[in-house]
């Protein structure tokens, strides 16, 4: 007989979590996740529903009907966009401008979608003349865009101009929120935004586990009008509309304590009010932006498309950024990351997110940047 693994009791390191995600979980988050377990259609558990569905589309600013959480982490809701979204011949236009476009591409095709691209370097945004072109180019059904790339500290602008693009030529746009939902501004009606979605781990300040999704009602006809099934029974929207719809009928068991935790950081945002949260992410942001140029260091973007809630920091000429990251962990019980993708090795990504986001974590930031990068003998 098998006998049980010899195992010390579960201890985890308390970091100070300042990289791409996930950020610090407010304690008030972390309490409502010890309240007991209730049954996924108990009544009490239907109305806590309700609440999360009317708190997601304030964050979202959006009326959407369909707007629910997904049970899985960010990419279970990027999945549920796309799976439901392309169906089998769709061409879908997605960037190539940062490592989460090659997702999209990844998932687009993964649905049996035509990939097209449109084109910009790692560390800009889309031009709207670009994405314009490549409409007239390929005349795609689907288009996506990251609206804050986490590989690169990019926020996407003129997010209404590429919408009008894409609704000129009948198609339907998908916007990857995961590290703006809850930090920085983000206005998915008025920018006509046809889906969103995002995780709960980044500016929310959540467990991954229960990730926001809204679709407007022109792009569910598209969905419940399919030709085919949507190859992800767990991820079908015309499934999960008879859970989180009005008849609340079974589906799958939600991840109860999870929903709490989304529900409890969604009362926080609204209890803090939108814009006062936009404004509190670029206000720490900009002390660690200044304390970074202090440092002789450079931001990755330029300014006019610097992403407050992710910034991509460049790696001085003859730094070891594998070993400046285990130094300031080691020595600071701080977490930052390196870049991904065409980025790996090029730049430092540190979060500003979230709980995340206070003054004296910018600090520790700044100090632990500091010392580390004296260590290998850098001078400002």
């Amino acid at each position: 007989m098998l006998q049980p693994p010899d195992t010390e009791p579960l201890d985890p390191p308390e970091r100070t979590l300042m990289g791409p995600g996930p950020s610090e979980v407010h304690p008030r988050v972390l309490r409502i996740m010890s309240a007991p377990l209730i049954g996924h259609l108990d009544a009490s558990f239907i109305e806590i529903m309700n609440e999360v569905q009317e708190l997601l589309r304030y964050t979202f600013q959006t009326e959407n009907r369909w707007t629910i959480p997904v049970s899985g982490t960010g990419s279970a809701s990027m999945e549920t966009a796309f799976a439901n979204v392309v169906e089998p011949g769709d061409t879908v236009l997605v960037p190539t401008n940062g490592y989460f476009g090659g997702r999209m591409a990844s998932m687009a095709q993964r649905a049996g979608g035509e990939v097209v691209h449109v084109d910009a370097p790692w560390g800009e945004p889309l031009d709207p003349d670009d994405v314009a072109a490549a409409f007239d180019r390929h005349d795609p059904e689907v288009f996506g865009f990251v609206h804050a790339e986490t590989s690169t500290g990019v926020v996407q602008p003129q997010v209404p101009e590429l919408t009008s693009i894409a609704h000129e030529h009948d198609a339907y746009v998908i916007a990857d929120t995961v590290t703006s939902l809850g930090g920085v501004e983000l206005r998915v009606d008025e920018w006509d935004v046809d889906v969103a979605y995002s995780g709960g781990q980044k500016c929310l300040s959540c467990p991954p586990g229960a990730s926001p999704l809204t679709v407007n009602d022109r792009t569910m006809e598209k969905v419940l009008g399919r030709d085919t099934d949507v190859r992800s029974w767990y991820l079908d929207l015309s499934l999960l509309e008879g859970y989180w719809g009005e008849d609340r009928s079974y589906h799958h068991t939600a991840p109860i304590t999870n929903v709490y935790a989304l529900r409890e950081a969604l009362q926080l945002v609204a209890e803090e009010g939108l814009e006062a949260r936009w404004g509190r992410h670029r206000e720490m942001a900009t002390r660690l932006k200044e304390g970074v140029e202090e440092l002789g260091l450079e931001l990755n973007p330029d300014d006019e498309f610097w992403l407050p809630s992710l910034n991509a920091v460049r790696i001085p000429d003859g730094i070891d950024d594998t070993r400046l990251l285990a130094e300031v962990q080691e020595q600071y019980n701080l977490e930052i990351a390196s870049g991904l993708g065409d980025l790996e090795g090029e730049i430092l990504r540190i979060g500003c997110m979230g709980y995340s986001a206070r003054p004296q974590n910018v600090r520790l930031v700044l100090s632990a940047l500091e010392d580390a990068l004296a260590m290998q003998g850098y001078e400002p």
